[in-house]
């Protein structure tokens, strides 16, 4: 739709005013959405405005003349007139968001189902006077329309192909504006033309499956504002002409006014202007008619020019009179508002928020008997409640995190002793093994060696018979070795708890492995305190678990690496560490180390006891070993015993 010259301009300095003052009012005037501000400001502002207009009119009265009153009273009836308008347009926008989200509606228009849709929306169309509607399908066509009559019946329109509309098609493609997806315009209508508003209907995907239409009849709408303008109002369009008044159409008038209003210029428009109506002399007045940011046309405001000289007659004394009751009552009104709703309100706020930050000791006691009374009541109940029961969470918060820790601790030593027991069994099975075997075995080996040691004291021995039955000896000598030591593990004997330094056994350890440390290329870091840690253990015991320990980390790095070894006391106990930076230990075997004969050596390198009897050195001690392990990072033993002096080892 085309626009007269200059309004384009007009429109985006009036968009920029409006969006300057929006932000400058919510980023300086938070006070105006707070209660005190709704409650007081506007009786506030009533009374600013009531006093302006008092003096005002005083003031033009006294001083001013009936040209200067006559002016100002044609714009503020040009104001009304834009303002009403507006007003229609807001209204239309509430009853499309209504009918637009009434349950069933979007199916209805998917259907077709005119039927369904009149059952749904006429009961709004009636309630809230809608007097245009239109209900377009997704292809922009007609469904329904219904226009009301004078009778305050409605009458049904046939089904047209609406796509030819501007703001149909708008609608239908999505399109949305700096307000969003609703559209305005001046459409004709059966009675004439009429402001029509579009919304879209969507189904629950959110696609557009029509178009809402609500319009209101110019002529009636005029009728409606000229009673609160107290003016005739013309509305123009930039290429229709006029398209609606309250005036009656002289021909030899209108065309006058419309030659006048399109030659108007930005800086013509606010201006009044001399014409003849009826053989009478009447003043205008346009100004531009702006809505959701669309100039839509210009509103002329039309007074005769006597208007003045007889409402100055008539109303100076009733102007003055309700001025002077509307101030006291604007007064007497404000202060009983805000001394009997905004300050207990106010009160209770501040209470609120002293109970949200965890005082519930506030009470509001309000002796009221009205529902400002119950309020208070109804707060100080909850107040009651909120600690009470804030009293009982935190007593069971307390409760399970006290329960949660004892059963953490129970589960931790539930488990321990369920791995120690599945060690024992382990070693006990073993023992019972290498038990019934060994004595069998030893017997045989002492008789191999000593008839080869008494084969070699003969001396008709030839030297390669000699070499042989050496040989024999040897292998009968370290076979009975490995019998030994199966026994030892077998046997495993109770340890010799005395008092001593745990710094001392470590230190042994580490000089009695010195040559293998020296000869692996292996640098040690040494994390032992200064102060003794004294406690009651078998030191021979524990020095074989550190020595077992050391060599296999030396073991674990062919190419040399650092050996962390670690003393600390940590909640009652001495905890050791022993840790490389080898190969480390890959993690199917973790689960597999502490049992009997398990290694992961070279065949012939290891008999995989060392670390099940350190297991079981550790476990008489009513300790604990555990391992953590990398590949490719290193491995660290962790030994944990308890602190326990010999008197309290012997009350055990």
């Amino acid at each position: 739709m085309r626009r007269l010259w200059g309004l384009k301009a007009l429109r985006y300095l009036t968009q920029r005013k409006e969006r300057t003052n929006g932000s400058n009012t919510k980023n300086r005037f938070p006070l105006l959405t707070s209660l005190q501000g709704k409650l007081i400001i506007p009786y506030m502002l009533l009374t600013i405005m009531l006093a302006m207009g008092g003096v005002f009119i005083v003031t033009r009265l006294v001083t001013s003349s009936i040209r200067e009153r006559f002016v100002n009273q044609l714009f503020e009836a040009s104001r009304v007139a834009a303002e009403g308008i507006v007003r229609q347009e807001k209204l239309h926008l509430e009853n499309l968001r209504l009918m637009a989200y009434t349950t069933g509606v979007w199916e209805a228009v998917e259907q077709e189902d005119t039927a369904r849709l009149q059952e749904l929306l006429t009961p709004i169309i009636l309630n809230n006077n809608i007097q245009i509607l239109t209900i377009v399908n997704a292809d922009g066509i007609e469904l329904l329309s219904l226009e009301q009559l004078p009778n305050d019946e409605y009458q049904q329109s046939t089904r047209t192909d609406l796509n030819s509309i501007e703001i149909v098609t708008k609608t239908l493609q999505g399109q949305t504006d700096t307000f969003g997806d609703k559209f305005i315009d001046v459409l004709p209508g059966n009675n004439g033309p009429a402001l029509f508003t579009s919304a879209p209907i969507k189904d629950e995907s959110g696609q557009i499956a029509g178009v809402l239409l609500v319009g209101t009849p110019m002529d009636t709408m005029l009728k409606d504002i000229r009673n609160q303008a107290l003016a005739d109002i013309i509305l123009l369009g930039p290429e229709e002409g006029v398209i609606s008044t309250t005036l009656v159409r002289p021909q030899e008038g209108f065309t006058q006014i419309e030659s006048l209003a399109s030659d108007l210029s930005i800086a013509d428009l606010g201006q009044t202007y001399d014409i003849l109506l009826y053989e009478r002399e009447f003043e205008i007045v346009f100004s531009p008619l702006t809505i959701r940011d669309q100039m839509t046309g210009l509103l002329g405001v039309v007074l005769p020019s006597s208007y003045v000289v007889s409402t100055e007659a008539t109303s100076r004394n009733t102007l003055a009179l309700l001025f002077t009751l509307g101030t006291l009552a604007v007064i007497i009104v404000g202060y009983f508002v805000s001394q009997n709703i905004a300050k207990p309100i106010l009160r209770l706020r501040v209470l609120s928020q002293s109970v949200a930050s965890g005082n519930f000791e506030q009470q509001a006691s309000f002796k009221r008997t009205d529902e400002i009374g119950d309020l208070a009541q109804a707060f100080d109940t909850m107040t009651l409640h909120l600690k009470e029961r804030t009293e009982e969470a935190e007593r069971l918060y307390t409760e399970a995190l006290h329960r949660n820790k004892e059963l953490a601790e129970i589960n931790e030593k539930l488990e321990s002793t369920r791995m120690q027991l599945v060690q024992s069994e382990k070693l006990a099975s073993v023992g019972q093994l290498t038990a019934g075997i060994v004595h069998d075995v030893k017997n045989p080996l002492a008789v191999i060696m000593g008839m080869t040691e008494f084969m070699l004291s003969e001396e008709e021995l030839s030297p390669d018979m000699q070499h042989e039955i050496q040989t024999m000896h040897k292998s009968a000598v370290k076979g009975n070795q490995i019998v030994s030591d199966l026994l030892t593990f077998a046997r495993q004997s109770t340890p010799d708890l005395i008092e001593r330094d745990m710094r001392d056994t470590l230190e042994a350890a580490l000089r009695l492995t010195g040559y293998l440390i020296k000869k692996g290329r292996v640098q040690i870091v040494r994390q032992i305190p200064v102060d003794p840690v004294s406690m009651a253990y078998d030191a021979q015991q524990i020095e074989q678990v550190l020595i077992n320990l050391i060599a296999n980390a030396i073991h674990a790095m062919p190419d040399g690496g650092e050996l962390r070894v670690g003393l600390e006391q940590q909640n009652g106990n001495a905890v050791l560490r022993i840790g490389d930076t080898g190969t480390g230990i890959a993690p199917e075997h973790i689960s597999r180390i502490f049992d009997p004969f398990f290694t992961t050596k070279p065949e012939g390198e290891g008999t995989g006891l060392g670390l099940s009897v350190s297991h079981g050195i550790i476990a008489c001690h009513h300790g604990d070993i555990q391992v953590e392990s990398t590949l490719g990072v290193g491995t660290t033993f962790i030994i944990t015993l308890p602190i326990a002096h010999a008197e309290e080892r012997a009350e055990k």
